[in-house]
C-alpha cells in the first residue's frame, strides 16, 4: 500500500509540477519524456516472457487442480464460464458507458494530442488478415513483433500437450517456467521499484500540456472501471439467487464480513477465513466449501478479465481509436485467457503484466498504462470486493448443484 500511494503521489506532484511550468524551456519535457520513454521500455520488455511463463504454469495448475476429483472439475467449469461471461459483459457495457458518459471532448482532444506527439496506435488488421495471421508460422517471430493473440494460441496448444506428458516430463517443463516467471516478476518489480520517478516524469510531460484537463480524465477512468468491476461484482447476486436459491439479503448479511476484510486488505487470501465463515452461515456443506473455496482463491478472478478488457478499451477510447467488432472479440479472447496465469500477481505487477497484452493485441499503444498503474489502488479495492462476493456465490452455487452427489 506504501509503494502504491507513493507512486499515485508522483502521479499528482508530476501532473501540479507540469501545470506550473508551462514556461520552462522545452528541453524540460524532452528530459522527462526520455526518462518516461526508459521506464515504460523496461516493463515493455518483460510483457512477452512473463506472457508465456505465466500461461504456461497457469493451465497447468488449472489442469492439475481439475485433475483433483469430480468436484474441483465442476467448480473449475463453473469459474471459466463466469470468467467468460464477465468479459463478454465488459464488451457491451464499457461502450455503452463511455458513450453515455464520455470523457469530455476538450479534455480528450488535448490528451490525444499529448500522446500522440510520442506515440502512433498500431494499424488494426481487417478481419480478413486477422484469420490468416491466427495461426503463426513462427511463434519466436509472433513474439518479436508483439503479435499476442497468435502467440497466445501456440502456448495454449503447447501447454495443453505439456500437461498430458507423463508426470516426470510434465514436472520438468512446469518448473522450467515457474523460475521464469519468477525471475520475470522479480524483473518487473525492480521496474516499478522506480515507479515513482517514471510516472512522474510522464505526468509531468502530460501535466504540462493539458493542465487540470488531465486531473479530470483520470478521475473519469476510474469512475468508469469502479462501475464496471461494481456490476461484475453485483453479479454474484444473480449467481447465489439463481444458482443457490439464495435470496440477496441473505446472501449480504453472509458476505458482509469478507467484503469488509477485502476492502481494507485487498487480498482474497486474507479474505479466506471471513468467507469460509460466509459460506458456513449460508449452509453450505464443508466438504464443498474446503475444496472450493481454495481453488476460487488459487485461480479464479472474475472482475479480472472484464477490469483489464476495461482499461483496454478505455485507452482505445482515449486515443480516439474506433475498434470493430472483431478487435473486440481478440481482446474479449486474450483477457479471458491472459487471466488464467495472473491470479497470483501483486496488483501493479498483475496491471501490467494481464492489460499490456490485451492492449497490444488490440492494436493499442501501453504507455497510458504507465499513467493507469498508478491510479490502480482504487479500482483495485473493487477487484477484490467483486472478486470475494464472487467466490462466495461460486461455492454456495457449486454446493446446491452437487448436494444428490456426496453426503453432506
Amino acid at each position: 500500500m506504501r509503494k502504491a500511494l507513493l507512486i499515485l503521489g508522483a502521479l499528482i506532484a508530476g501532473l501540479v509540477l507540469g501545470m506550473a511550468t508551462k514556461s520552462a524551456p522545452p528541453v524540460w519535457t524532452g528530459i522527462a519524456e526520455t526518462i518516461g520513454t526508459l521506464w515504460l521500455n523496461g516493463l515493455r520488455m518483460t510483457v512477452i516472457p512473463l506472457i508465456i511463463a505465466l500461461l504456461i504454469t497457469g493451465i497447468a495448475q488449472t489442469a492439475q487442480a481439475a485433475n483433483a476429483g469430480k468436484l474441483a472439475a465442476q467448480g473449475i467449469a463453473m469459474m471459466l464460464g463466469l470468467l467468460l461471461c464477465s468479459t463478454l459483459t465488459a464488451a457491451f457495457l464499457v461502450p455503452v458507458l463511455l458513450s453515455v458518459f464520455p470523457m469530455p471532448s476538450a479534455a480528450a482532444d488535448m490528451l490525444r494530442g499529448a500522446l500522440a506527439q510520442a506515440h502512433e496506435t498500431q494499424p488494426l488488421p481487417a478481419f480478413g488478415d486477422f484469420l490468416l495471421t491466427l495461426i503463426p508460422t513462427n511463434p519466436f517471430a509472433a513474439a518479436a513483433q508483439d503479435a499476442v493473440l497468435p502467440l497466445i494460441l501456440f502456448v495454449l496448444a503447447f501447454a495443453s500437450a505439456a500437461s498430458r506428458l507423463p508426470e516426470g516430463q510434465r514436472g520438468a517443463i512446469t518448473g522450467f517456467f515457474e523460475a521464469v516467471a519468477n525471475a520475470m516478476i522479480m524483473v518487473v518489480g525492480w521496474v516499478l521499484w522506480l515507479a515513482p520517478l517514471g510516472v512522474l516524469a510522464l505526468a509531468y510531460v502530460l501535466g504540462r500540456a493539458t493542465g487540470l484537463a488531465a486531473f479530470g480524465a483520470l478521475a473519469h477512468y476510474v469512475v468508469i472501471l469502479v462501475t464496471t468491476g461494481a456490476v461484475i461484482g453485483a453479479s454474484a447476486f444473480l449467481v447465489a439467487f439463481f444458482g443457490a436459491g439464495i435470496g440477496p439479503v441473505r446472501f449480504l448479511r453472509a458476505t458482509i464480513p469478507a467484503q469488509a476484510v477485502a476492502i481494507s486488505t485487498q487480498s482474497s487470501l486474507a479474505s479466506l477465513p471471513a468467507m469460509l465463515a460466509g459460506v458456513d452461515q449460508l449452509g453450505v456443506r464443508r466438504p464443498v466449501s474446503e475444496v472450493i473455496l481454495p481453488i476460487a482463491v488459487a485461480l479464479f478472478r472474475v472482475t479480472s478479465p472484464a477490469m483489464n478488457l476495461a482499461v483496454a478499451l478505455y485507452v482505445a477510447h482515449w486515443l480516439g481509436v474506433t475498434l470493430t467488432p472483431w478487435h473486440i472479440a481478440m481482446g474479449v479472447a486474450v483477457a479471458a485467457v491472459t487471466t488464467l496465469g495472473s491470479v497470483s500477481l501483486p496488483g501493479s505487477i498483475s496491471f501490467i503484466g494481464s492489460i499490456a497484452p490485451i492492449c497490444l493485441a488490440m492494436g493499442l499503444p501501453i504507455e497510458p498504462l504507465g499513467l493507469l498503474v498508478a491510479i490502480e489502488t482504487f479500482p483495485d479495492i473493487m477487484r477484490t470486493l467483486g472478486n470475494v462476493t464472487m467466490d462466495v456465490a461460486v461455492t454456495a452455487a457449486i454446493d446446491r448443484r452437487t448436494e444428490n452427489d456426496m453426503p453432506a
